[in-house]
């Protein structure tokens, strides 16, 4: 089973790459973790739905076929840990790909947020995309590490 981790926005600050690519690292071989970053529309005068329109294209385009789609939107679920470990278990023996899919500067097109199997959320908090990105794998790998039994979580 392969993490993939599409995110709109091709550029981040150093040190959330930096950051990024310390967790991404510490995966075991059977569960691997990518970025696909994705472009982002340029804003200028167009439409809302001319913006959304393309970045889904792009989105739809980086997820493999059969891969389970999960994106993370301020009104999906709210998850602990706990629960986070409890689904990536889930994912695990299910055996597809899944695609955590991070939203551009205005979010996902509605339909795609509805056509995804999951819908979850990192925060009550706005948080920079970059943020996100380091905060999402971070959880990721704490999740790994709660099922691998690795003391990574403490009551």
């Amino acid at each position: 089973m392969k993490l993939l981790i599409v995110a709109v926005g091709q550029r981040v600050p150093d040190w959330a790459q930096t950051a990024y690519e310390d967790y991404a690292k510490r995966f075991p071989p059977e569960l691997k973790v990518e970025l696909k970053a994705v472009k982002t529309e340029p804003r200028g005068s167009k439409t809302l739905e001319t913006l959304y329109a393309a970045e889904r294209e792009r989105i739809v385009a980086a997820i493999p076929k059969g891969a389970r789609m999960v994106v993370l939107d301020e009104r999906g679920t709210s998850l602990t840990t706990k629960a986070l470990a409890e689904r990536l278990k889930g994912w695990q023996l299910g055996g597809d790909d899944v695609a955590l899919v991070i939203g551009g500067p205005d979010g996902l097109e509605p339909a795609l947020r509805q056509s995804a199997h999951e819908r979850i959320r990192l925060s009550d908090l706005t948080l920079p995309h970059a943020m996100v990105r380091v905060l999402l794998i971070e959880q990721l790998y704490r999740a790994w590490s709660v099922n691998a039994g690795h003391p990574y979580h403490r009551e």
